[in-house]
């Protein structure tokens, strides 16, 4: 059972500069019981020292598959997290790993979930954390708050780990994935826009607030096609008012 749940987990790396520490966050999962590891613009030699640094875990590197963005990694997830070293004013729903993962573990039986880790030096850009429908924050000391990326991934999966040996009953749910989703975001954008809600020299700040509400929501796969039914009737409402003027 907890192999099962585990095998539902993505780790993806975004732009790491280092291949050793691919290789080292390889082991870390062979370590926690994940098998899944996807890279997104991995450093193009990555292999001698990602190999060196495995340790015996060869295997989750050599499958590791390679995206050349977030949004083509993340596309057939139902639940996307993401790591961030700092909250932020505009940053809300983060949770510690442990609350991450009693979180997440109900709803890999019918979901695959991505925890999504930025590189060493900056973490996740802007771009990559509005891909992401949660966040997650590592507590640590602010005399030295900056976690070496295997380490980071290594607290993550060890409470994976812990909270698939007492694995909650599957929520059921089956969530939209985040191609699907995506796609409801941009539809939203573009109804927001013709009605005037949106500021066009201004929308990306209010799109990712309203990403940020949705993505709590963790929108099912019946709720899309609800949100998307109602813009698809906005839409009309307004193309119906300019072809038929009073």
């Amino acid at each position: 059972m907890m192999n099962n749940l585990l095998d539902n987990i993505s780790i993806i790396l975004v732009d790491t500069k280092t291949p050793a520490n691919i290789g080292s966050v390889s082991r870390c999962m062979m370590n926690m019981g994940l098998a899944r590891l996807l890279l997104v613009d991995p450093p193009a030699d990555r292999d001698r020292e990602a190999i060196r640094l495995a340790a015996g875990a060869q295997d989750i590197l050599n499958k590791a598959a390679v995206f050349s963005t977030l949004r083509e990694a993340v596309a057939d997830h139902g639940l996307v997290i993401g790591t961030s070293r700092h909250a932020g004013k505009q940053r809300k729903n983060i949770r510690t790993p442990r609350e991450m993962a009693e979180a997440v573990i109900p709803v890999l039986g019918k979901n695959r979930v991505a925890i999504v880790f930025g590189n060493e030096v900056n973490g996740l850009e802007n771009q990559d954390i509005a891909l992401c429908n949660e966040l997650i924050s590592i507590p640590s000391s602010d005399a030295f708050p900056s976690l070496n990326l295997s380490h980071a991934v290594m607290i993550v999966a060890y409470e994976l780990f812990i909270a698939s040996g007492n694995a909650a009953p599957s929520s059921g749910i089956e969530l939209a994935n985040a191609g699907e989703v995506e796609d409801f975001y941009r539809h939203l954008q573009e109804t927001l826009l013709v009605i005037g809600f949106l500021d066009r020299e201004n929308q990306e700040r209010m799109m990712f607030s309203l990403r940020q509400v949705f993505g709590r929501a963790r929108l099912d796969i019946r709720g899309v096609r609800i949100l998307r039914g109602i813009l698809t009737a906005v839409e009309r409402e307004i193309s119906g008012g300019k072809e038929n003027p009073e």
